[in-house]
Order: C-alpha cells, then structure tokens, then sequence
C-alpha cells in the first residue's frame, strides 16, 4: 500500500505537530471505574471499559454554530457551552476462545485525560497477551494510537489486527498529509507510524463482512472515509459498536443535521448519523456510544423530529 514518505513518523514528531484535537487543559476530574459490569448478547459477553476522556474547544465540536444556539441545546441538560469532556468507552467482548478489543485507546501520548485501558483492562481481569482481535472503527488517535506501548512496540503481542480496507488506504496514501488542513497533519503521522508498526499483522475489512462469528462490518462512512461500525449479532439480539459515527449523546441526537467539526466529510457525517439513528430507533437495537457518558450503553428512541438516547 502507498504511504508518505520523507517525514519522520516518530511519537516526537507527532507531538511537535500539535494535537489537532486542540486539547484545553482539565485536571483534577475523577477517574472513572475500570469497567461496566458485562452484558451478554447471545453467546457473547459485553464489557465496557474506560480510556478515560478527551477535552474539546466547543468551535472545534460545532464550528457552524452561534454561541446562542450551543447554548439553547447545552445548558437544559446542565453542559457546560465552552468545551466537552467526552469520555471515551472501549468495547471489549468475550465470545468462545476469541477475547476482542473494538479500538484500542488513545495510549500515553495524545491527551493526559486519556490512555487508561491498559489498567482499566488488568483491573477487569485481562492482560494484553490474552486479547486474540482488536477491531478497529477508524483511524483517529483516540482509537488507534493505544495501540503500541510506551516503547512504540505493539501491546497486544498475540492478537489479529483488523481495520478497515477503506480506512487503510486512505491514511497511507502519498497524498492524504499533503491535502490534511495542517491542524490535523498530526492525525496522518500518527496513523501512518502505527500502521507501519502493525502492517504484518494487519487483515482488512469490507463492509458487510462477518469479521468474527456474530460480528457484522456496516459501513458508516463520514466521519473518516472507512469509518466502520460492528453490529454484534446473538439470537435474537444486537448491539451496535458505533465508534464515532455518532459522538455525542445530547448534540448528535437531538440536532443530528448540525456539522460535527470532528467529521472530515461533513456532508457525508450528517447523511449517515441521520440514517443509523433512523435505523437504531426501528431496530431498537442496543448501541454502545465510545463517545456516550461512561459506560455508553443504551437505545435510540424517537423524540419528536429527533431522536434521543435512553441510557441501559
């Protein structure tokens, strides 16, 4: 596969770029407990465990809105107008001999506020050496990057790495850093060190694949070009791992047609949000949110012209 050449694709060089996140500093914030107890869907076992959380600039979360809009939809539900604390939830699930992490955390080296799944993971039982899958959503630092140790070596020394075809192609292309805005240049390196770092490992996905027994690739492009998300199948059940094709569970819900400036397709952002909320509330299939308030399970109900999430 194409990739850039003639950068230096080092955790140095990543962190002299910026992070494009444009991170505001949060401390003293509680840590959150390591995981939600399981639930099952079907044959599979379901727990969530935490990585922490990011701190966002509200113009770099909604970047086409007025200051009174943000605040007509943020302070009802008691959010503050001037930033976001999203948490971020890892999907870890147990099913016969295969143990699978979906995305692997931000690592050590994005934001101080994230990078707790390797703890939170030995607190629920496991070590590195006993996950066998990590399956990616996307690309973006906060799902990816965890996925070497503080030395730049893969973490989880036994396991399958699979991501999406689409979402591989796009940040290893000769072009992609040259046409990032240069805020998000940072995201391209990252991507391209990690990826080189696991490439031998790598098995690609195409939407509609079965990945695993019981888990489905559906393709919600938009917020990266190969944004995957993973219908889990048991019985009569599912659950949705949606990653971030929807991030936020009062913004994305309840205004699902405004612009996320986390989306590098806009347009396309909107379009498949507004179509896997329409899906998830005829369904009411259960979705875990990596964005949602920890641990981010729960359904998509209809409310009015909108929609809203019901936590479990």
């Amino acid at each position: 596969m194409a990739r850039h050449k003639g950068i230096e694709l080092s955790r140095r060089s990543v962190l002299r770029s910026g992070l494009a996140l444009a991170a505001v500093s949060v401390t003293g914030l509680p840590r959150i407990a390591a995981a939600k107890a399981s639930l099952s869907v079907g044959e599979h076992a379901i727990t969530i465990l935490s990585d922490g959380h990011l701190s966002l600039p509200m113009n770099f979360v909604l970047p086409e809105q007025s200051p009174e809009e943000i605040e007509a939809l943020l302070k009802p539900h008691g959010l503050p107008t001037d930033a976001l604390l999203p948490d971020c939830n890892i999907t870890l699930m147990t099913s016969g001999d295969r143990v699978v992490l979906f995305d692997a955390g931000s690592g050590p080296n994005f934001q101080p506020t994230a990078g707790d799944l390797p703890s939170n993971l030995e607190e629920a039982g496991f070590s590195p050496a006993d996950i066998t899958d990590v399956i990616f959503t996307h690309a973006h630092p906060d799902h990816l990057w965890g996925i070497l140790d503080e030395f730049d070596d893969p973490l989880y020394p036994e396991a399958r790495l699979w991501v999406p075809q689409a979402e591989w192609d796009y940040w290893r292309a000769d072009d992609t850093l040259a046409n990032m805005p240069d805020e998000r240049k940072s995201f391209v390196v990252g991507a391209q060190s990690r990826f080189e770092a696991i490439e031998d490992r790598v098995e690609m996905i195409l939407p509609g694949q079965e990945v695993l027994p019981g888990v489905e690739a559906v393709d919600t492009a938009g917020h990266t070009p190969g944004h995957m998300s993973y219908m889990i199948h048991g019985g009569s059940e599912s659950l949705l791992v949606i990653g971030d094709a929807i991030t936020n569970a009062v913004i994305s819900f309840e205004k699902p047609e405004w612009a996320s400036g986390s989306d590098q397709d806009r347009d396309l952002g909107i379009r498949t949000r507004k179509a896997l909320l329409d899906r998830m509330a005829q369904d009411r299939a259960r979705v875990i949110g990596f964005h949602f308030p920890h641990p981010g399970g729960g359904f998509v109900e209809r409310s009015g012209t909108a929609y809203r999430f019901v936590p479990d």
